[in-house]
C-alpha cells in the first residue's frame, strides 16, 4: 500500500473469519492490508483482495516493518491460536495503534485480550449461535445483538398494531422498544412515525435491551 489513510484497516489472520471481515471492508470501499503467515492462505486471497503479505504477526518487528504503526484500525482475525493472537495484540498495542479489534475463541481468551489492551473484542461463534436461535424460532426474520445489551430485530408486527398508528397502538410505552422502521411487501422501508398505520404483514424494525425487543418478538 502506497498511503494509509483514515479509512484503511489491516486485517490479521486470514481464515474464515478474517478473510470475510477483509473482502467485506474492501468491498466497502476501504483499503485493506491483509496479513497471514499461511502461504496457503495468502495465494488464496491474492486474487480476491488488492493487498495481501505473507508475515508472522507475532513478530513486532514485522508489524512495523509493514506500517501497523501507521494504520488507525487493526483486526486480528487469528483462531487457531491463543498465544499467537496474544503477541499479536501486544504488538500492536506497543505499536500504539488506536483502534484493535480481535477474535476472541472463549471469555477467558476475550478477558486476556482486553486486559493486554485490545480494544474491542467479538465472539463471531457466539454471535453467530445467538443470532441463529433467534432466527430458528420464527419469531424473529433478523437478530443483531451490540455489546451493551442492545439490539435491533426485524420482526412481524402484532396483531395489536394492525390498523392502528404507532403513536395509538403504544408499543414503546406497553414493551420499553422503539419502533424505528416500517417494511411493507413491494415497499420501500419507511423511518417510522407516530402517525404511521401498521398493517397486517408489515414487518417492524425495532431496537431496544435485549430482552424487551426479544418478549417483544414473542408476541408476533
Amino acid at each position: 500500500m502506497t498511503s494509509v489513510g483514515d479509512d484503511s484497516v489491516a486485517v490479521i489472520g486470514l481464515g474464515r473469519f478474517g478473510g470475510q471481515v477483509a473482502a467485506s471492508l474492501e468491498r466497502l470501499g476501504h483499503e485493506v492490508l491483509a496479513i497471514d503467515n499461511n502461504p496457503a492462505l495468502v495465494q488464496k486471497w491474492a486474487d480476491k483482495l488488492t493487498h495481501v503479505v505473507e508475515a508472522d504477526a507475532t513478530d513486532e518487528e514485522a508489524l512495523r516493518q509493514l506500517g501497523l504503526a501507521d494504520f488507525p484500525r487493526v483486526v486480528v482475525g487469528i483462531g487457531t491460536g491463543i498465544e499467537a493472537s496474544v503477541l499479536t495484540v501486544i504488538g500492536l498495542v506497543d505499536l500504539g495503534v488506536r483502534e484493535i479489534w480481535a477474535k476472541a475463541i472463549t471469555a477467558q481468551h476475550g478477558q486476556i485480550l482486553q486486559r493486554i489492551g485490545a480494544h474491542h473484542v467479538v465472539y463471531p461463534e457466539a454471535a453467530m449461535g445467538e443470532r441463529v436461535a433467534h432466527l430458528v424460532t420464527g419469531k424473529m426474520i433478523d437478530f443483531i445483538e451490540f455489546d451493551d445489551d442492545y439490539a435491533i430485530v426485524k420482526t412481524r408486527a402484532p396483531r395489536e398494531a394492525i390498523g392502528r398508528t404507532l403513536a395509538q397502538s403504544a408499543l414503546r410505552t406497553k414493551y420499553g422498544v422503539t419502533v424505528v422502521g416500517v417494511k411493507r411487501p413491494g415497499e420501500d422501508f419507511t423511518y417510522a412515525r407516530p402517525e404511521t398505520e401498521v398493517h397486517a404483514g408489515d414487518l417492524l424494525i425495532v431496537s431496544g435491551k435485549t430482552s424487551l425487543v426479544e418478549r417483544f418478538a414473542a408476541i408476533t
